[in-house]
């Protein structure tokens, strides 16, 4: 049993040896603990026209700046004007009904708790070049 946990160890710290030096992270070479630079400003639209899916199931993006939302367990910002009782007077999106499911797809009066928290799943859009190189392309059903 020894015999074969060292044997398994050897070889992950082989292949992590092995693999180290090939990788750079976002930041480049520099030291976590050193400044990796100044950072570049996103622009986020500050109201937009609703932005277009990718792919099927995808959460809608936001399309308006969210700096300064307080979303907690005490309270949730969007909800001031995403919830079904605000949305028409303030023409923003209604909170979709499946965010008053349960996890085992009961109806329930009030958001669920898995969905309370937006911007787990929904986030705004920036005018940001992309970090990584992306060769996504959609659906084609969804593309037409």
């Amino acid at each position: 049993m020894k015999i074969k946990l060292i044997s398994v160890m050897i070889v992950l710290i082989s292949g992590l040896a092995g693999n180290a030096s090939g990788i750079e992270s976002l930041r480049g070479m520099k030291p976590l603990d050193g400044s990796s630079g100044k950072v570049e400003v996103k622009k986020v639209p500050k109201d937009g026209d609703l932005i277009q899916r990718n792919y099927v199931q995808q959460p809608p993006l936001i399309p308006h700046k969210i700096d300064g939302y307080q979303i907690n367990l005490d309270f949730n910002k969007c909800m001031t004007c995403h919830s079904w009782s605000r949305y028409k007077e303030t023409g923003a999106t209604k909170i979709s009904q499946t965010h008053f499911k349960d996890r085992n797809g009961v109806d329930l009066a009030t958001v669920s708790a898995r969905r309370y928290f937006c911007t787990q799943c929904h986030v705004p859009q920036a005018n940001a070049k992309p970090l990584v190189e992306n060769t996504f392309k959609p659906v084609e059903a969804i593309s037409r």
